[in-house]
């Protein structure tokens, strides 16, 4: 370790290159950065990374799920000799620059994850390291480790008030991971004062009743930091918490130790006085000492030198098997899949056939794995034969939704791993902040959606979505499959895989019957195409999922009272809205009025729809039959609507009452 004089030096450079972009921006947080300086200095001398290659697969991960001291991450970056540049530094928080308000993954190398929402780079933090315990099952042998590294995350008070950092720290000590240590700032502040007005739990009995190893520490003692985390490496089978006791806004003249510290600048008189006590010169912003900054970028050095070693040991050990299973983690082969086949006409449920695809992309993949939320067999979700995590690809999330969500998108993120999730539809509430971060980083992550609908039945409007796949079409790169059976299925899976972005399967737990493999335009590949075409048709019925079939039987039947309906299947809305107009003209006949029917709130299909049929309240319990005819999504319910729609008065059949 360092002398206690450039330590502190290397600390307040942190803290003031902090303190002066928030002021340069005017906005920001100042506080944490100031107050955790003291731990990511030492931490800097514990980190095993290399700035020449962030992506370096073994390499020891930082998360900082406080992502509002977003500039002493982009300090450290910049210090650290990652792609930061002093201009980045001075351009914080402005509209185009590389160092924006929190962290965004892939704005600037070194971000392992996108954090900000409180809790989310906790869980992110479990992901990973769950998913380097598994990579090393995969990789690993007695005589080589391939993979070795930590996952150190960054947490204050705030992260560990949310309900998410419950979930997830639980699932840590549950599952061992004495790969993740959890440095939380403890300095007892948040935004509105002391935490003692709404917080007064013993953190340090929470987490060893959850399995994990607790310590406690002064966090601006450099020689306690740096013991604790050279004594957490010999740790086994618990995940370590370190419980750092700190003063916000810490170095700083007349703030230090308060709220008012948290997200406001300083101010400039406040910044001076403050330099002045550390012996920075007041009139000089942005100053890094040449000695601080080399000793900053040793890691340079370090990290390449254990690079190298560790591809050496790659090359030269015997390590055939590793290398061709870590070659296929690498680089997924889509073209091993077998997909699997259905009868036309038989009767098969989406979330029958999606386990069918997930066993049957599994098989060929061996980076995809994922699990439920204690819904597995509802879900159809087991990975038959293949084991329960973490020394298979099963995994068992409990009833922790939104945890799940968090943790297989840093298994995505982690670069071996394609993760999937699954639990009911109506659930997704839950997860939606962790899938809102999915699409904002473009994550190859699979939610699995079943219990599609009012087709839930007997356990009624709690469990049956409505408004949710509107919800989730609103998401700007977010892609939603409700599939009308098990081939349409097959096909949107195909798509999906073929996407840099998050994408929900939508699954109906009642059987759906398979539908003809004759296309008349398009395909489902283009998010929505027409399954049949009836020349000089005066009606097109736009329709998804379990309505596709009454649809069908629909225009069928109004054909007999001479109205010709074009039908039209939309497996991917946000893919359909995605294609040229020359396509989407194919497909919608701008000479026809159109219907869209779908069991859900529906209001977005008015951008192509005159008339929606859809749901206008929570559902009802029932025989989903029942509720089905009782709601209007049946053979007649559909015919009425489009009387309706051509302004013409119903005609009564003696089929009319047939039902889904």
């Amino acid at each position: 370790m360092e002398d206690k004089k450039m330590l502190t030096n290397m600390a307040n450079t942190i803290r003031f290159l902090s303190a002066d972009m928030v002021q340069k921006a005017n906005s920001g947080h100042p506080g944490a950065p100031m107050g955790l300086a003291d731990i990511v200095t030492i931490l800097s001398l514990h980190l095993n990374h290399n700035p020449k290659d962030p992506k370096w697969l073994n390499r020891d991960r930082l998360v900082f799920s406080g992502g509002h001291a977003s500039a002493m991450i982009y300090s450290l970056l910049y210090l650290w000799g990652y792609d930061m540049s002093m201009d980045d530094l001075k351009n914080f928080r402005q509209y185009g620059s590389k160092t924006p308000g929190h962290p965004e993954y892939e704005e600037v190398p070194g971000i392992e994850v996108t954090t900000g929402p409180l809790g989310q780079g906790v869980a992110n933090a479990v992901g990973f390291a769950m998913s380097a315990k598994y990579a090393g099952k995969l990789l690993n042998s007695e005589t080589a480790k391939i993979i070795d590294h930590k996952v150190y995350c960054l947490c204050g008070d705030g992260d560990l008030e949310e309900g998410i950092s419950y979930e997830a720290c639980s699932i840590a000590g549950h599952q061992n991971l004495n790969n993740l240590v959890l440095i939380y700032d403890s300095n007892k502040i948040t935004i509105e004062g002391n935490t003692c007005i709404a917080w007064s739990e013993d953190v340090k009995a929470r987490f060893e009743s959850q399995g994990w190893r607790v310590f406690r520490i002064d966090g601006h003692n450099y020689s306690e930091i740096d013991q604790v985390l050279s004594e957490i490496r010999t740790v086994q089978n618990k995940p370590c918490l370190i419980i750092a006791q700190t003063t916000i806004a810490k170095g700083a003249d007349e703030m230090e130790g308060t709220a008012n510290s948290h997200g406001s600048p300083l101010g400039v008189e406040e910044i001076k006085r403050s330099k002045i006590k550390a012996g920075f010169d007041p009139l000089c912003d942005f100053f890094v000492d040449d000695e601080v900054l080399k000793t900053f970028r040793a890691c340079i050095e370090k990290g390449d030198f254990s690079q190298r070693a560790w591809n050496k040991l790659i090359t030269d050990a015997p390590l055939v098997e590793q290398n061709a299973t870590l070659e296929l983690l690498l680089n997924p082969d889509f073209s091993r899949i077998q997909w699997p086949s259905f009868e036309e006409g038989s009767g098969v449920a989406t979330r029958d056939s999606n386990g069918q695809i997930l066993n049957a992309i599994s098989k060929a993949l061996p980076g995809f794995l994922g699990g439920s939320a204690d819904l597995a067999p509802s879900n159809k979700t087991e990975l038959k034969g293949m084991g329960d995590f973490p020394n298979g690809k099963n995994m068992h999330f409990g009833i922790r939704e939104h945890a799940m969500a968090a943790i297989t998108n840093a298994m995505s993120l982690y670069g071996l791993f394609i993760p999937f999730n699954a639990t009911f539809f109506v659930f997704s509430d839950y997860m939606k902040p962790s899938v809102r971060l999915a699409a904002l980083m473009g994550l190859k992550n699979y939610f699995i959606w079943t219990h599609d609908s009012i087709g839930v039945g007997e356990d009624g409007p709690t469990h049956q979505p409505i408004e949710h796949m509107s919800q989730f079409r609103a998401l700007p790169n977010f892609y939603l499959f409700r599939p009308a059976d098990g081939s349409e299925n097959v096909a949107c899976w195909k798509k999906a895989l073929e996407l840099n972005a998050p994408c929900g399967f939508v699954l109906s737990r009642q059987k759906l019957k398979i539908l003809k493999s004759k296309v008349d335009v398009g395909d489902a590949s283009f998010g929505g195409y027409m399954i049949k075409k009836r020349d000089g048709a005066t009606v097109t019925i736009m329709a998804t999922g379990s309505e596709v079939m009454p649809s069908l039987q629909a225009a069928c039947h109004l054909e007999l009272v001479g109205i010709k309906a074009n039908v039209v299947s939309v497996p991917c809305f946000d893919l359909f809205n995605e294609q040229d107009d020359s396509y989407k003209e194919k497909i919608i006949d701008s000479s026809t009025k159109v219907l869209a029917v779908e069991a859900g709130s529906g209001i977005e299909w008015y951008r192509y729809a005159n008339d929606v049929l859809c749901m206008n309240s929570f559902g009802a319990s029932g025989d989903a039959n029942i509720l089905f005819e009782k709601f209007g999504f049946t053979i007649k319910g559909i015919k009425q609507r489009v009387f309706k729609l051509l302004d013409r008065e119903y005609e009564i059949s003696e089929i009319d009452n047939c039902k889904i």
